[in-house]
């Protein structure tokens, strides 16, 4: 049957700039007439000459509208002379699987619709991302054209009446304005799951799993939060490692997530810390929507901080057989994420890199042979195996090494801490603020910490006093093409290496959310052991914190009001410092938060 495209008159929207994980919007924006078409439209247009014959990937984590959106992508590649799209079963990939498949089949690049961690449902977010032929997401210039695509568009492309079937696996084939056309829909886990088994030793991960030798099998308790890795988890936990059925929970794929928000971190993923407190399993780890973000647990809910556990894996890479192959290039950190992989760059001889948030940096050091590992403190773990964050690669790779080390995951942390030392962080999130009201906070404070005599200021708090460093809003100069990237968020580094950095996200689907990490770095022995994580045990205390405007004199701040009285030796390591931080934003000023939404 021959098909015939048509050319539709719309008008632009000028809310369409991708942030740094593509547009995120609620379904309803998504669902407004036009809106969606026009984006695709833009991200087609954005290919230039290479859209005529193009391969595109199309796929996503499962959430309310993905299944609609990609019909609607594949009548547009259709009318817009795309060759071939290539999409996962039930319109269902995840992200790292996306990069995979569009560096295993070089194709022109892909389309990943998900908001990764932000809730799913009707009346929640969705989302839209492009990736770029490396298998990574689209670079600045590129994102930057589609946004000034957006804001002209006077009409799109689209085969009304083409209809494939992306719930029954195949190749179909179309004549559209009289060239050929063809989606393949693929099996969504085959491809990612043969990459893992090049990567790591599946048959010492399943005799972990199973026990053997005398050994007692490893218990496994993973948590997918009904988001896009179900399946994957139970093909390679279950049915390749030999993890009991009840090892894997949630593993659904569902609209609405089931009701669970997507999130792998501490509130999010109460289900799995509470499951891990009672002490019969092993090992724990949960998955975002889209797969890409991980948290890892230990027995007993052991919790291993995103940098804690970019450290440990960097410092035993060499287990990884993919890593004897390939070697060990580089090593490199989004600048907010505590500085623990620092010194294991440094003590075993490779390159570091300190960039912004955003995982086009890294693939952009990938790309130039410069990097192998890296991480960012929003539970985003990865390598070069792929160009984006890897959920389950992060989670097989621990276990590799606990297969390989024989020490439990508590075990593997301490006898890292006392060899390197440890950085004891917390982020705290205030979500869904006014935008224009955080962006007063945030140049206020800028104006503040760049003033020429801010640093060699002392911060006393009570009987804590920390010396600035250097205070500025981070710049990043690409080391690869010398592009420059500004303004990635305000820094303040004390002289003993502690840090505060402030930032707005651009994850969100609405409003502002401002973001506050802490950093302090401890090689005390009696301090090592402290749990950092205890916050939540008085998080209803941040209520009483009261701002106020900061008294400077004689290049010395001190702070007058009560100090929050946290109620374990550990919480006094970052007590100090997340009591500065919160006064020298003067946030509740700003946002009219008593408390954080998230403590991480």
């Amino acid at each position: 049957m021959e098909f015939r495209s048509s050319v539709v008159p719309t008008t632009p929207f000028d809310d369409q700039k991708p942030g740094t994980s593509g547009l995120r919007k609620k379904v309803t924006v998504f669902q407004q007439q036009n809106y969606t078409e026009n984006f695709v439209q833009a991200i087609l247009d954005s290919l230039r000459d290479d859209l005529k014959g193009s391969v595109l990937i199309l796929g996503g984590d499962g959430r309310y509208y993905v299944k609609d959106a990609a019909k609607l992508i594949i009548k547009m590649c259709a009318a817009n002379g795309v060759k071939r799209v290539i999409v996962g079963h039930h319109g269902l990939l995840s992200t790292p699987a996306v990069s995979h498949i569009i560096r295993k089949r070089n194709a022109t690049g892909g389309i990943i619709l998900t908001a990764s961690h932000n809730p799913g449902g009707p009346d929640k977010d969705f989302g839209i991302k492009f990736n770029t032929r490396n298998g990574g997401p689209a670079p600045d210039n590129i994102t930057t054209d589609i946004f000034n695509i957006t804001v002209s568009l006077e009409s799109y492309k689209i085969v009304h009446d083409l209809e494939c079937d992306i719930d029954a696996q195949g190749d179909y084939a179309y004549s559209v304005d009289g060239n050929e056309f063809t989606v393949e829909v693929i099996d969504s886990v085959a491809d990612y799951v043969s990459l893992m088994k090049q990567i790591f030793d599946f048959s010492s991960l399943r005799n972990l799993l199973e026990g053997s030798e005398g050994q007692k099998p490893f218990k496994v308790l993973i948590n997918s939060l009904n988001g896009v890795t179900g399946p994957y988890v139970r093909q390679i936990f279950v049915k390749e490692l030999g993890a009991s059925e009840d090892g894997v929970v949630n593993t659904e794929p569902l609209e609405d997530f089931g009701g669970l928000h997507p999130d792998p971190n501490l509130t999010y993923a109460a289900e799995l810390v509470d499951a891990l407190k009672e002490g019969i399993h092993d090992f724990g780890a949960a998955f975002d929507g889209d797969g890409d973000r991980n948290m890892i647990l230990g027995k007993n809910a052991f919790f291993v901080t995103p940098s804690d556990s970019l450290a440990v894996l960097g410092a035993h890479l060499h287990h990884i057989p993919y890593f004897r192959t390939t070697g060990v290039k580089g090593f490199a950190r989004s600048m907010p994420t505590a500085g623990a992989i620092d010194r294991v760059a440094n003590a075993v001889a490779v390159n570091f890199y300190e960039v912004p948030t955003g995982w086009k940096y890294f693939g952009a050091l990938m790309d130039a042979n410069r990097l192998s590992l890296c991480g960012e403190e929003s539970f985003g773990t990865g390598s070069d195996h792929v160009r984006e964050k890897d959920g389950i690669w992060a989670a097989l790779a621990w276990l590799q090494i606990i297969a390989c080390e024989k020490k439990s995951v508590e075990e593997l942390l301490v006898s890292h801490w006392r060899k390197f030392g440890r950085n004891f962080f917390t982020r705290y999130d205030y979500e869904n603020c006014d935008a224009e009201s955080c962006a007063t906070m945030m140049n206020k404070l800028e104006q503040i910490v760049t003033s020429p005599v801010y640093v060699g200021t002392k911060i006393i708090h009570r009987n804590k006093s920390y010396v600035v460093k250097l205070a500025d809003n981070f710049c990043y100069e690409d080391p690869v093409d010398g592009s420059i990237t500004a303004r990635q968020g305000i820094r303040l580094l004390f002289a003993d290496g502690s840090r505060i950095i402030v930032r707005l996200s651009g994850t969100g689907s609405s409003g502002a959310t401002v973001r506050i990490y802490v950093d302090s770095y401890e090689k005390d022995e009696n301090v090592l052991l402290e749990d950092a994580q205890d916050f939540y045990v008085c998080f209803f205390l941040l209520a009483c914190i009261v701002s106020f405007d900061l008294l400077v004199r004689n290049e010395v701040v001190e702070y007058q009001k009560p100090f929050i009285q946290y109620n374990t030796a550990s919480q006094v390591v970052l007590a100090p410092l997340i009591n500065i931080a919160l006064d020298v934003t003067e946030i509740r000023v700003h946002t009219g938060r008593d408390a954080p939404t998230v403590i991480t």
